[in-house]
């Protein structure tokens, strides 16, 4: 991607946020001063999946106001038209692009929820750890503004990792807690999507478990396999853990 200057040093300061050791909310808290900064955007909120209560917890938000996420939290998560198709999705993602805006308008979410705050055009970004949704950014702009762009969300994508990393330190920030290929995914070579896979064959989940927690077909599993025995020289997955084990001490 071709950046200005100003957004280069927008991302640079990102990354640096994303390396410190911060607890979830302030490292949600920090990406989103800087996305609004850096997408030109107006509004922020940051929500993690609770698979329990299948409630979304944890809020942390920027120029939206309290009572109005309250509303969302206690009603309108549960009539969502767009939220539970974006969340599924592992990029950065325009609301428009699962949902043309002159539908979105007509709803009781836009109407009764977004528009409260003004909020008008919307990019979301889930991050995900071993299957599971531990984060997300929700970022808006107002009426009377442009629409996000493929650009923005390539933009977004592009820190997605580091804020996978970041949120996995967070949640097991003592450095006695097992270590997960999440963590040094980038080190390693691993994408993303891989050391998820690597995550959960090293805890000793089946073809079937794994495909079913991550969504994906098993051709697509094993191409996964495949390219992480390449990357780490591993020829099976009980070496898996070993060979994480063995990381630890570089990390």
């Amino acid at each position: 991607m071709n950046l200005t200057a100003k957004e280069t040093d927008l991302v640079f300061a990102i990354m640096r946020d994303l390396s410190g050791e911060f607890e979830s909310a302030e490292v949600r808290r920090r990406v989103g001063r800087r996305l609004l900064e850096l997408l030109d955007a107006d509004y922020f909120a940051s929500y993690v999946w609770d698979g329990e209560t299948h409630k979304f917890t944890s809020c942390v938000h920027i120029n939206m106001t309290d009572d109005n996420l309250g509303r969302y939290e206690s009603y309108y998560q549960f009539r969502d038209p767009i939220t539970p198709t974006l969340q599924k999705r592992r990029k950065a993602t325009p609301v428009s692009e699962i949902m043309p805006h002159d539908r979105l308008v007509k709803t009781e979410f836009f109407n009764d929820f977004l528009k409260q705050d003004g909020l008008c055009y919307g990019l979301n970004y889930f991050a995900y750890d071993r299957g599971d949704n531990i984060g997300d950014i929700r970022i808006w702009r107002g009426e009377n503004r442009d629409d996000f762009t493929s650009r923005d969300a390539r933009t977004v994508d592009a820190i997605g990792p580091s804020l996978v990393n970041a949120l996995v330190r967070a949640r097991s920030p003592a450095r006695g807690k097992p270590l997960r290929f999440a963590q040094i995914a980038d080190r390693i070579g691993y994408t993303a999507r891989e050391a998820e896979v690597a995550d959960l064959a090293a805890a000793g989940l089946s073809d079937g478990e794994i495909c079913a927690k991550l969504g994906i077909s098993k051709p697509t599993l094993r191409t996964h396999i495949s390219a992480i025995f390449r990357k780490s020289g591993l020829s099976r997955r009980a070496q898996l853990p070993r060979f994480l084990a063995e990381q630890y001490h570089h990390y």
